[in-house]
């Protein structure tokens, strides 16, 4: 099993206990990683703190807007001074909204780019110094299926926008700190058994699930494998990369 002793985690968009970034945290706090839960809920990211810690593992939550500038700052200064280093960052925090370009506003693309490629782009700065300065690092970006197909089940053009600007983001960024033992890389899911999926139509799931080989949605666990091993020591030869985990609903 891999071993994140003494390793410092930060991943944003983790205060709900059913979405993705719930199973990210848990799945490196499990493995001896102190994970700190970034949310912008401040009940959320107390409450899976609180859960994490009650299961034997460490973490804290602080609250977290990743379109400000200053709310992220403050988490990299409160995350430093408790526990002295960052090595990971898991930019998980994103929104979708299931919109055609035609009723599309300029306030809908521009919300959606604020936080999940802004927002991203933002976090991933403010941690690169400390990073740098460890000369060890791993960040690790959610993409989507829809970055990569141009569109999915959820979200209109400007979400799978954003998430095709992410993995574009995060290739630059491997070349640019790949010399000091940082790696950046991307998981791009398909449809995970979230909220969402659960709360669609009965006959647009079973369109769904008929486009998708393995013939079921994948789970959050499944999703937080894969950023775990990305965000390891034995992933070291790896970066610039992305991981699809779609069922085989797109094949590169």
């Amino acid at each position: 099993m891999m071993d994140f002793t003494n390793r410092v985690a930060i991943i944003t968009g983790s205060g709900s206990p059913k979405g993705i970034g719930y199973a990210i945290a848990t799945t490196l706090a499990k493995q001896g990683a102190t994970v700190i839960i970034a949310d912008v809920s401040l009940e959320g990211v107390h409450n899976v703190a609180k859960t994490i810690n009650d299961a034997g593992g460490k973490a804290i939550g602080i609250e977290l807007d990743v379109t400000n500038r200053s709310s992220i700052e403050s988490m990299v200064e409160i995350t430093l001074k408790t526990f002295g280093r960052i090595d990971i960052l898991v930019n998980n925090a994103g929104i979708s909204q299931k919109i055609t370009v035609e009723d599309m506003t300029l306030e809908d693309m521009t919300k959606m780019f604020n936080v999940n490629m802004f927002g991203l782009f933002l976090c991933s700065q403010a941690v690169l110094k400390t990073m740098k300065k460890q000369k060890y690092g791993r960040i690790v970006n959610i993409s989507s299926v829809a970055g990569k197909r141009g569109g999915g089940i959820f979200g209109g053009a400007h979400y799978a926008a954003s998430k095709a600007a992410v993995l574009g983001f995060s290739k630059n960024l491997a070349r640019e700190v790949a010399q000091d033992g940082i790696t950046v890389n991307s998981v791009a899911p398909g449809l995970i058994n979230t909220e969402i999926w659960k709360s669609m139509p009965e006959d647009l799931v079973e369109t769904i699930i008929d486009a998708i080989p393995m013939g079921r949605p994948g789970e959050t666990e499944e999703v937080a494998a894969a950023v775990a091993f990305l965000a390891s020591e034995e992933s070291s030869y790896i970066t610039g990369e992305e991981i699809d985990i779609n069922g085989g609903s797109h094949m590169d």
